[in-house]
C-alpha cells in the first residue's frame, strides 16, 4: 500500500516553485515530477532543483560522452585486467553476409579489429553474393588479417543456413553474432570474457544495445533488465549482443532454417531452456552493440521483413510447447514483431478470494463492488469485505445490503488501521486457493482483469501478479514498482499517458518485476503462506506490499506485472495522505525498517538497469550510472 507525504510550502518560495514546475511540465509532462521537485526544493534548495532540471534535459549523447566513451586510461586498465584473466576463451564472431554495402561491411569488420580483447576470430559466411565488390572486399580482409576467415556458399540459403556455415568454421569456446552493417563497441569482447571468467558455467550472455545512424550518431538505447523469462517470450530480449556457448549451440542443432528473421530469438529460447532456470544466463549492463539504421533495415521498421514476424511467433509457440505450457501466442496489439502470450487456466477454475479492506467511503466501495460484479467475466470467486471501524451510516447500510443478498461476506476488524493485519486476518477466513488483494478505491473497467491475473498466478513458480492501474483522468498510476526509487521503491511510468510504450516497450509487455502494488495483487494461497503473509508488526501501513513481494523473491518465486489487466485506482481516496505528525512519524519508521531489512536489494533491482536513473518515474539515463566497471576494480 502506497502513501504520499505532502510537504507544505513557504510563501516566499512559491513563485520559484511555480517556475520550476512549469519547466518540468514542459520537459516531461508528468505529474510525479511535480511532487519530487516540491520536496527537493524544500529539502535541498534551488541548486538541487537546477541540477535535477539539467539531468532531465540531458540526452543520450551527453550520457555517452560522460560515461560511455573510453579513454586511453580505460583501455590500459582493460588490457591489464585481461592479462590477469585465468581463462582467455577464444570468441568466434559469426557474420553471414549477402550483397552487403561494402562501406558498412568495412566498418563492421573494423569494429571487430578494434576489439581490446585480442582472442577472437571472425567467421564470415558469404551467402552466394552476386556483388563482385563484396567478394573483392572479403578477399582483401582475409589477406590483411589471419583472424578473419571466409567461406563462400555456392547457393543462397538465407540467414539461418549462412549462419550455420559460419558456425561450422568457428573454433571458439563461445560464439557471438554480428550483422554485416552493425558495429561492436571496442570493449564488447573484453566485457564478455570478463563475465565468463567470473561465471565459468555461463551458457548465454547478453548486453545492452542502441542504434547508430548512417552518420555514426548513436541513439535509442535499450538498457535491459537482467534475465527476465516472461519478457523473452514477448520480445527478443537477448538480441544484440548475444553470446552463446558453442558446444551447446551445436548440440541444439545450430540455427533452425524456417525461422529466418527470428533465428537468433529462437536460439536464445532454446539455449535458455538448457540454462537451469536462468542460472547460467548473465546480462552485461553496458551498451556493447550498435544496430545500424538505414532505409530498408529492420532496425527502423520490422514490417519490411514480414516473414520475420511470423517466424518469431512460431519460435515462441515452439518454446512454450517444449516447456509444456498451454498458451496462445498473439501479435502484440501495439508493437509489430513482438507478442502477447495468453496463458490458459486449467479447468475447473480455481476459487479466488477477493479481499477488500474498507472504512466508510460508501461511494467508493459501492463502485468497486458494482463494477466487480457487473464487468468481471471470471465467475468462480468470493468477495470478502473487511470493515475497519466504519461509522458512516450509508456505508454500514451498504454492507448490510450486500451481505444480506449473499454477494459478499463482511468481516469486522475492530482495531486501529493496520493494512497488513487486516489482510492477514481475511486470508484466514477465506476459502480460495487464489487470493486477490483489492483496494476499495479501485474501479473495474476490464472484463478480463481477473482472468489475466489468475492465469499468471497459478503457473508453477510464480508469486505476486500485479495489474496496470490508471488514475481517474486516464494517466498511468501503476506499471510496476522499481526498487531504489525514492530510496525504497516507487511506481514506474506514473503520470504518463496510456499510449506510452516505455523503453524497449516495457510499459506494454508482460514481464517479471521485483515488486507490484497490493492495490490489486493476485497470488496463490500456497505462495502467500510460504512467504509469511504481510508484516503486520513492522509495516502496518506503508511498504508492506514491497516487503511481501521481496520475501516471495527470497523464497524463489517470480513476480509478474501484466498490462492486460487494467483498472482505475482512485488512489488514497479512503485513507488520505500522510499529512499529520503521527502519520509522518510512522512513515519514517517504516521507511527506515525497509532500508535496513532490504538494503542489498534496494541498491540493485534486477528488473531495472543500473544505467537508468532512480530519480524519475521514467527510464532516463543515470548521471552517473550505477553499472560496475570491472576494469576499474
Amino acid at each position: 500500500m502506497k502513501w504520499e507525504t505532502p510537504v507544505s510550502g513557504r510563501p516566499e518560495i512559491r513563485p520559484l516553485l511555480l517556475k520550476t514546475l512549469s519547466h518540468l511540465i514542459r520537459e516531461r509532462g508528468f505529474g510525479t515530477l511535480i511532487l519530487k521537485a516540491y520536496r527537493l526544493l524544500r529539502r535541498e534548495g534551488l541548486p538541487a532543483v537546477r541540477r535535477r532540471l539539467a539531468l532531465i534535459r540531458a540526452n543520450y549523447q551527453e550520457w555517452i560522452k560522460a560515461y560511455d566513451t573510453l579513454t586511453d586510461v580505460d583501455r590500459r586498465q582493460m588490457r591489464e585486467h585481461i592479462s590477469r584473466f585465468e581463462h582467455k576463451p577464444l570468441i568466434s564472431i559469426l557474420m553471414p553476409t549477402f550483397n552487403g554495402d561494402p562501406h558498412w561491411l568495412t566498418l563492421a569488420v573494423a569494429s571487430v579489429q578494434r576489439q581490446i580483447y585480442p582472442h577472437w576470430e571472425l567467421c564470415i559466411a558469404d551467402d552466394a553474393s552476386s556483388d563482385a565488390r563484396v567478394r573483392i572486399l572479403l578477399a582483401d580482409l582475409v589477406y590483411s588479417d589471419a583472424r578473419i576467415r571466409v567461406t563462400h556458399r555456392s547457393v543462397n540459403g538465407h540467414i539461418s543456413a549462412a549462419t550455420n556455415t559460419a558456425l561450422e568454421m568457428a573454433q571458439g569456446e563461445f560464439i557471438t553474432l554480428l550483422d554485416q552493417d552493425d558495429v561492436l563497441a571496442e570493449h564488447a569482447l573484453y566485457l564478455v570474457a570478463s563475465t565468463i571468467n567470473v561465471n565459468p558455467s555461463v551458457n548465454l550472455i547478453y548486453s545492452d544495445e542502441d542504434k547508430i545512424d548512417i552518420k555514426g550518431r548513436r541513439f535509442d538505447p535499450y538498457f535491459k533488465p537482467d534475465w527476465n523469462p516472461e519478457l523473452i517470450r514477448c520480445q527478443n530480449l537477448v538480441s544484440h549482443l548475444g553470446v552463446y556457448r558453442s558446444k551447446l549451440v551445436r548440440a541444439l542443432g545450430g540455427f533452425r532454417e524456417g525461422y529466418e528473421g527470428a533465428q537468433d530469438w529462437d536460439l536464445a529460447l532454446r539455449v535458455a531452456e538448457q540454462s537451469f532456470d536462468g542460472d547460467r544466463i548473465f546480462h552485461i549492463p553496458h551498451v556493447l552493440y550498435h544496430w545500424r539504421t538505414h532505409p530498408g533495415s529492420t532496425s527502423i521498421d520490422i514490417k519490411v521483413k514480414g516473414y520475420a514476424i511470423a517466424a518469431a511467433q512460431r519460435a515462441v509457440q515452439d518454446h512454450l510447447a517444449r516447456c509444456q505450457v498451454s498458451a496462445e501466442v498473439l501479435p502484440h496489439p501495439v508493437l509489430p514483431g513482438q507478442h502477447r502470450v495468453r496463458y490458459a487456466i486449467v479447468e475447473p477454475l480455481p476459487l479466488v478470494s477477493i479481499i477488500i479492506p474498507t472504512r466508510n467511503g460508501r461511494a467508493l466501495l459501492d463502485r468497486c463492488l458494482t463494477t466487480l460484479e457487473e464487468i468481471t467475466d471470471y465467475k468462480n470467486y468470493e468477495v470478502i469485505v473487511v470493515d475497519n471501524q466504519s461509522d458512516d451510516p450509508a456505508t454500514l447500510e451498504l454492507l448490510t445490503e450486500q451481505s444480506a443478498n449473499g454477494k459478499i461476506r463482511v468481516l469486522r476488524f475492530d482495531a486501529p488501521f493496520n493494512y497488513s493485519a487486516i489482510n492477514n486476518a481475511a486470508v484466514l477466513q477465506s476459502r480460495g486457493d487464489v487470493l486477490c488483494f483489492l483496494n476499495n478505491d479501485v474501479e473495474i473497467v476490464d472484463s478480463h482483469w481477473l482472468t489475466e491475473l489468475v492465469s499468471h498466478a497459478v503457473r508453477l513458480g510464480n508469486g505476486a501478479v500485479g495489474a496496470r492501474l490508471f488514475y481517474p483522468g486516464g494517466r498511468i498510476q501503476h506499471a510496476g514498482v522499481i526498487l531504489g526509487m525514492g530510496r525504497v521503491a516507487a511506481h514506474i511510468y506514473a503520470g504518463y499517458e496510456p499510449s506510452e510504450c516505455g523503453m524497449g516497450g516495457r510499459a506494454v509487455h508482460v514481464q517479471n518485476l521485483s515488486v507490484v502494488t497490493a492495490a490489486c495483487l493476485v497470488v496463490t494461497r500456497h505462495a502467500f503462506d510460504h512467504a509469511g503473509g504481510f508484516d503486520e508488526v513492522n509495516l502496518p501501513v506503508a511498504f508492506n506490499d514491497v516487503d511481501f513481494c521481496l520475501r516471495l523473491l527470497m523464497h524463489g518465486y517470480r513476480n509478474i506485472w501484466t498490462p492486460y489487466s487494467t483498472l482505475i485506482h482512485h488512489e488514497s481516496a479512503t485513507r488520505g495522505l500522510d499529512d499529520t505528525p503521527e502519520k509522518q512519524k510512522r512513515f519514517v519508521r517504516e521507511f527506515g525498517f525497509m532500508r535496513e531489512r532490504w538494503s542489498d536489494l534496494l541498491s540493485y533491482d534486477p528488473a531495472y538497469n543500473p544505467n537508468l536513473s532512480l530519480d524519475f518515474s521514467y527510464p532516463l539515463p543515470a548521471f552517473p550510472p550505477r553499472a560496475e566497471r570491472p576494469w576499474r576494480s
